[in-house]
């Protein structure tokens, strides 16, 4: 930078110099102080606020774009940067997305859409079977901050290591000396006797002195080998042996024990000796590879040719010349090209700014991914085995393994103790031998459910691998340390729990009772083979913490005996809390065994497995010898948080019967071994099937159309815990329904009696049933029904009317009709809901749809219900909702229709970010969201009826909380406003048009609207609602910045003038945050560039640069005509008044949008650059308005806090009159007023520490813009009468005693105020105040009341800058931007403002460019590492601080020699 600087400032002086000297006299009466009218400072304790009393700037109407890009068509497309003009043809497209799924084919049955008749059903389905609709804007990366770009990062731009003049003196300090030690060179230190050098006196045992050597690298790769008195090396060395001129080390003992000899070009030596002869050794050995280090150093750059691109160069420079002579056009072009092209390769300026090097991740936007399926923590359970002490071989023949007598049947499922709840569904498995399975028949299951095809069919899987399945994953949202992974054991039904089990609990010797226990099983599976009853349980638990880390390495509890009165979940939730509990789990009684089932984490990749709905995942193996993993379904908590969005078909009911009181009936002799079975039936008509569409278990078929539930011997009122899992139909109708049917089952087996009664098995007791529609919603939750002895057919229809009467056919009810059975269902869907109100809601659509008139009343209160819809269901059923809700809202023909619809997606949307669920709604607008197709005569877009909707919304008569919400969360609608647009352009194919006709203007009066009425609730509620207000206001621009993109251009720059206009200088802190803010996103757009077209606007045409209008001042034609560019610069120069914060915001927002220039690889060439850089030329002017404030020279690059002790002081110690004006300068030569000290830095004579030079300052008046910058520069600087400065002792008397009255008194001096009103004025420089700077809000007050006195007193409504310095920081900013320019911009650019410039302005901006020297001079290594310890400065010498040291090993190694050969050896080594 320093190096730009001064390339800069060379040229700079040379045109100066070309022009005469008295045009750059300053007038007289020019001074380096401040104006300022006398005030009197208010008290900061109490309590006034005081606002700025800047005036308004003027709004400049931008230039109609449209029209001007039709009009200069000609111009734009001769323009050799016309990309940089023109926005492109393909800016932007729609685009269909497939759906990424991870199964092998869809989840939606093959004729699920034809068979769906409700609305619901068919608008879920719709969205399950869509695309993904995305709207792709080609250059979007380029729309967001420079951190974001493209290209960012991918090139590592960093400057060579150089090494400075200032830097050499601490390479020589112990920081060096381990800077060469981490660089990998070789160090060593230790104790050496030095003999005595002079040849004159010869060397002798007296001769030689102790001390202490080391051996360090410098920075360019040299050694030197230091000695000193002690040990301490951090000190200077009293001498140094440059290892650069060694020729060699030998041994020499002729002297001394243990001595060695250094020997050098110069044929001069050092003789060194050790203590030891080890020592001796490695020393030499360590000089000896650094020798042959330098050896191979050398022998490379002979290699590499030095001397011969000497000869090279010689050659190419006499045939240069001789070429020059001969072509010397080519030749000059030649040169040219490679100027430019070292130019282009030189480092970007901005990359060397620290602030374009930070981290900054806070204007990332999260990156939207489409809806996908998501799961808990997943657990792969593997099965292994079930054994128990009673084994035996169950073959005929006794020939096989020795395996469990009987078969026994395991299910798995998770329990949450601390939620008191059962957490997943069933997972059964069969962990029998082939052997043990065969004791069962088939036949049974066959007959039972017959054959036929099952409703829900399974696709592209051999259903012989379902039938044994050995491992399950399981999901759990919400891990921690109270979840069980429970195991069930059943066995085929024999009689009572304890009879059974007794066997299995004994110790002794069990061949025999095996073999008993055999016989009794096979009869028992030949006979009752399809009937289960309960046996035993165990428990394990999963997780370690609640982070899911599994607890691998604990096992399954002992097998506890099953108890028959403690069957149900409630009983198992009880017997888990506690588990943990030894003295109560030592109580229950174990059967001897062990269940072997092993837990692990399931992999990203895991294969061969199929879902809850057995579909099968992309990775799966259609073989018979693959293991097939199942998963298991989980059963989610109903809580928003843990709900998403559902993106798969699923239709499930799960049904638990729990208990049948049945003590207490007459109707039937025996009811004991009761067994329930469960049928799902669309009919009941007598000679109906049940469907085929219950989940079977293993080694039966996947679908069944009836299952039986676990029976209990000998028990009239039994328990039930079994799970029935059932695929729903798509559609359901009222006559589908849940049969119960009951059965006493005969488990005598016994030869006693007749052939007949024994073969009786089974006798039935009782019917129930439970229709599952209800009010149009599945049944769900705990139910109560009566069972009947008897099934009419037709007995849905039978319906009691009265006590005693009925209708339908006759029933006959068990125990009088009393409600005897309890089930429960729980419905898993993602087609149909359980929340009244949505259901409600689409029903009533669905009537209108279907021809019904449609009443606004009626729609309205149904819209107004939704308001009461559960959080997990509006969540899990949000792109359909909200599909839904945009489709009402075209339709609708009044406007209260309209606005409801918007106030429940507000209350959609507002529930979602409270939830913290906010994503859904981001993938749901750029993934899920579809506008409509447009009919114009029925339905409206939703970009219009939408933005009414709002502007409704948003009036002060409506609903507050609404309104907030709005704001708050508007980033939502605005972003469906810009989707709906999109699509509405390509659909209809009106992006072909003129930007003026593709939208109607109800549609632009409608946008200007929203944007009038976000004014007030953004400038109003930033106290009360600073959340809302934030967030409105950056939604407010993204839209209005993709408005670019679609709309007309013009109208765009409009609604930015409007909504900038709405505030003012001197508004709060937030607010000017607020403006910055959405300037900074409006000018992220990505077409920034050609938006504020960077082309001559001049009339005629222009044949010389140097004709061409450059503006250098924010003239209303600049602003006007770069409209965006010029409304920055315009805020960024009124904020330089403001507060720091201010100003550093607005800083910020400028240097940031620089920086993105810069980098953007579209714009990567100079010439690229050089035209964006005229755009920022009216920056100059900026700058030497603020030239006062800029101008520090005492560089401190790191903050410093000093502490003052004399604020306890009552009075103020203000500089004496010499210190506080600066006295005026007469003539008119060139050395009286160019700054002395600007050429003494630019030759390296004078110290740039000096402050000697002039700093000019003026009072410009306010152009019509209220602009900064003067539009006539040769009248920017106001006349000065002679008289005033023999007022000027007088006014800074008056400065003086209003500043002491006002820290002696509180409320400030009033003997002022009798004073007539006029322009009194002090002349002030705040930088040379002695006392501490004044805080800023009374410096921000002292300037707003000196100015509302100056408009007071004067009709002019002149302008007064404030001229209080500027932090490091922001000055340090300034001047990147000024520099990035003056490296950009062409230099006839350069050369057209040096000659147009006026004397005062040309002065400032050399000012300006020493300013820069000091800012980013280099101090040192040992200077930043001091004053980053805050150990202060180091005053250095005069030595080289912008450019490196230039040499090369072999001119050190000469300029060390000679070094070596000019001191005197009895001076330098002798006496140290």
């Amino acid at each position: 930078m320093g190096c730009t600087t001064s390339v800069v400032l060379f040229k700079g002086i040379r045109t100066v110099f070309e022009r005469s000297c008295g045009y750059i006299c300053k007038q007289q009466g020019e001074n380096n102080a401040l104006e300022y009218t006398a005030f009197s400072l208010p008290n900061e304790d109490s309590g006034i606020l005081i606002h700025s009393c800047l005036a308004k700037p003027k709004l400049i109407e931008p230039i109609d774009y449209e029209n001007v890009i039709v009009q200069r068509k000609t111009q734009i497309l001769n323009d050799g940067l016309r990309e940089m003009l023109l926005f492109p043809y393909d800016d932007f497209q729609t685009a269909l997305l497939k759906r990424q799924s991870r199964y092998i084919h869809s989840t939606v049955p093959e004729n699920a859409e034809k068979e769906a008749q409700s609305l619901f059903v068919t608008e879920c389905i719709k969205t399950y079977n869509s695309d993904w609709h995305v709207v792709n804007y080609r250059y979007e990366d380029y729309s967001g901050e420079f951190r974001q770009l493209p290209n960012k990062g991918t090139k590592s731009e960093k400057l060579p290591v150089h090494l400075y003049e200032v830097d050499e003196e601490a390479d020589k300090d112990e920081d060096a000396a381990s800077l060469g030690s981490q660089k990998g060179g070789i160090t060593k230190q230790g104790w050496l006797y030095k003999g005595n050098m002079n040849s004159a006196i010869s060397v002798t045992m007296r001769s030689f002195k102790r001390r202490f050597f080391h051996l360090i690298q410098l920075g360019d790769g040299s050694y030197n080998l230091n000695f000193y008195k002690d040990e301490k090396i951090s000190k200077e060395p009293k001498g140094s042996i440059f290892l650069d001129s060694c020729m060699g080390v030998v041994q020499n003992n002729k002297v001394r024990r243990f001595a060695f000899e250094l020997k050098m070009q110069d044929k001069s030596s050092y003789l060194l000796a050790a203590d030891s002869e080890l020592e001796m050794e490695e020393w030499i050995n360590t000089l000896n590879k650094i020798l042959q280090l330098n050896f191979e150093a050398a022998m490379q750059e002979k290699r590499n040719g030095e001397s011969h691109e000497d000869d090279e160069q010689s050659k190419m420079e006499s045939s240069s010349s001789s070429f020059d002579n001969y072509y010397p056009e080519i030749a000059k072009s030649t040169r040219e090209a490679e100027m430019k092209l070292k130019s282009e390769s030189r480092v970007k300026l901005f990359a060397l700014d620290p602030d374009a090097q930070k981290l900054d991740f806070s204007g990332i936007e999260p990156e939207v991914k489409p809806f996908e399926e998501k799961f808990g923590k997943k657990i792969l359970v593997k099965c292994n085995d079930l054994s128990f002490n009673l084994q035996s071989c169950v073959a005929e023949n006794e020939e096989g393994p020795t395996t469990n007598v009987e078969p026994f049947f395991v299910t798995l499922s998770l329990f949450d103790i601390k939620n008191n709840r059962k957490i997943s569904a069933d997972f059964h498995v069969d962990l029998n031998h082939a052997s043990v399975r065969h004791m069962i028949p088939n036949a049974s299951q066959q007959m039972m459910n017959g054959s036929g095809d099952s409703l829900h069919r399974i696709q592209d899987i051999n259903e012989t691998i379902l039938q044994y399945p050995k491992q399950g994953i399981f999901s759990v949202t919400c891990p921690h340390t109270d979840i069980f992974l429970v195991a069930r054991i059943e066995k085929v039904l024999q009689g009572s729990i304890t009879h059974c089990a007794e066997p299995y609990m004994k110790s002794s010797d069990s061949s025999k009772a095996a073999q008993k226990v055999l016989k009794n099983a096979k009869q028992a599976c030949q006979r009752l083979g399809q009937y289960r009853m309960p046996f035993a349980w165990a428990a394990r638990t999963l997780f370690k913490d609640a982070s899911g880390t599994l607890d691998k390495n604990a096992r399954f509890s002992p097998l506890f005996r099953q108890d028959s009165n403690k069957l149900s979940n409630e009983d198992m939730l009880k017997l888990l809390a506690d588990f943990r509990k030894p003295e109560k789990m030592a109580k229950l009684p174990v059967i001897l065994g062990n269940l072997d089932v092993t837990i692990d984490n399931v992999s990203p990749d895991f294969p061969n497995y199929v879902n809850s709905s057995y579909i099968p995942m992309k990775q799966f193996e259609n073989s018979t010898k693959a293991l097939i993993t199942f998963e298991i379904e989980e059963f989610v908590p109903c809580i928003p948080k843990h709900t998403q969005p559902f993106t798969i078909y699923n239709n499930h009911l799960y049904v638990y019967p729990k208990h049948l009181k049945y003590d207490s009936q007459k109707s039937f002799a025996k009811a004991r071994n009761i067994a329930v079975c469960i049928e799902f039936k669309d009919s009941d008509e007598e000679d109906s099937l049940p469907l085929k569409c219950i989940y079977g278990r293993p080694g039966g078929p996947v679908f069944i159309r009836s299952a039986f539930a676990a029976v209990l011997h000998h028990h009239q009122n039994p328990e039930f815990y079994d799970e029935i899992k059932i695929e729903l139909p798509t559609q359901l109708h009222e006559k589908h329904h849940l049969l119960f049917t009951f059965y006493h089952v005969s488990c005598d087996n016994s030869s006693k009696g007749s052939t007949k009664k024994r073969d009786v098995i089974e006798t039935q007791v009782g019917y129930s049933w439970l229709p599952l529609i209800k009010d149009g919603r599945v049944v769900t939750n705990e139910q109560h029904i009566p069972v009947s002895a008897n099934l009419p057919s037709g007995y849905l229809s039978h319906q009691e009317v009265g006590v005693g009467k009925h209708s339908g056919p006759e029933i006959k009810w068990v125990d009088g009709g009393k409600q005897l059975l309890k089930i429960s269902t729980h419905l898993v869907s993602t087609v149909y809901t359980q929340d009244q109100h949505l259901h409600n809601f689409f029903q009533y659509c669905q009537k209108t749809e279907s021809g019904a008139r449609a009443l606004g009343t009626d729609l309205v209160k149904y819209l107004k219900s939704l308001h009461a819809m559960e959080g997990h269901v509006m969540i899990a059923f949000l792109p359909t909702v909200l599909n839904q809700l945009f489709r009402v809202l075209t339709r609708a023909t009044q406007e209260e229709v309209a606005v409801n619809v918007t106030r429940v997606i507000i209350h959609i949307v507002a529930q979602c970010h409270e939830e913290g669920l906010d994503s859904y709604l981001r993938s749901y607008v750029k993934y899920a969201y579809k506008a409509e197709p447009y009919v114009g005569s029925e339905y409206k877009t939703v970009h219009e009826e939408l933005t009414k909707s709002m502007t409704t919304i948003l009036k002060p008569s409506a609903d507050f909380l609404t309104s907030n919400k709005l704001l708050k969360y508007s980033w939502f609608f605005f972003e469906v406003l810009i989707k709906s647009m999109a699509q509405h352009l390509i659909e209809n194919s009106k992006v072909k048009l003129l930007r003026n006709q593709r939208f109607s203007a109800s549609f632009h009066h409608a946008v200007e609207t929203v944007v009038n009425m976000l004014m007030p609730h953004i400038t109003q509620k930033y106290k009360d609602n600073p959340e809302a207000s934030k967030n409105a206001n950056h939604s407010l621009a993204a839209f209005i910045k993709r408005c670019f993109t679609f709309m007309d251009r013009g109208f765009v720059f409009k609604q930015i003038n409007n909504y900038i206009s709405c505030f003012a200088p001197g508004d709060p802190k937030t607010l000017f945050e607020f403006k910055f803010e959405f300037l900074r996103v409006v000018c992220n757009h990505e077409h920034y560039i050609p938006l504020n077209l960077p082309m001559p606007f001049g009339k005629g045409r222009v044949q010389r640069y140097q004709d061409l209008h450059l503006d250098y001042s924010l003239t209303d034609e600049f602003c006007k005509n770069h409209f965006l560019v010029g409304l920055l610069l315009r805020e960024v120069g009124n904020a330089l008044q403001e507060f720091r914060d201010v100003r550093q915001i607005a800083i910020s927002v400028l240097k940031n949008l620089m920086i993105k220039h810069s980098f953007d690889d579209r714009y990567a060439s100079r010439i690229h650059q050089g035209r964006i850089a005229t755009m920022y030329l009216p920056l100059f002017g900026l700058l030497i308005e603020n030239v006062q404030r800029i101008d520090v020279k005492d560089v401190c690059p790191f903050p410093v806090n000093p502490s003052s002790n004399s604020a306890k002081d009552d009075a103020l110690n203000l500089p004496t009159a010499s210190q506080l004006v600066t006295p005026q300068k007469s003539g008119n030569t060139l050395d009286n007023n160019l700054p002395k000290d600007l050429f003494g830095v630019i030759s390296g004579i004078a110290s740039p520490y000096t402050t000697s030079t002039p700093n000019i300052n003026s009072v410009r008046n306010a152009d019509s813009r209220g602009s900064l910058i003067s539009t006539d520069s040769g009248n920017s600087l106001p006349e000065r009468h002679s008289d005033k400065s023999n007022s000027l002792d007088k006014q800074r008397e008056k400065l003086l005693r209003r500043h002491s009255a006002h820290a002696m008194r509180p409320n400030g001096g009033e003997e002022e105020n009798s004073h007539p009103a006029k322009k009194n004025r002090v002349t002030m420089d705040f930088s040379l105040l002695t006392i501490p700077a004044f805080p800023e809000k009374i410096l921000h007050a002292a300037f707003s009341l000196q100015l509302q006195e100056n408009q007071q007193s004067s009709t002019l409504g002149s302008s007064v800058v404030r001229y209080d310095k500027l932090d490091q920081a922001e000055i340090k900013s300034l001047l990147m931007c000024f520099l990035h320019i003056l490296r950009s911009m062409s230099e006839d650019a350069l050369f057209t403002y040096w000659n147009k410039a006026t004397k005062s302005e040309l002065m400032d901006f050399f000012t300006i460019t020493e300013v820069c020297l000091h800012q980013f001079q280099y101090m040192g290594k040992r200077y930043i590492a001091r004053n980053q310890e805050g150990l202060g400065s180091i005053v250095h010498d005069r030595k080289s601080q912008t450019l490196p040291v230039s040499r090369n090993r072999t001119g050190m190694m000469h300029a060390r020699l000679q070094q070596l050969s000019s001191l005197d050896n009895s001076l330098t080594f002798n006496h140290m």
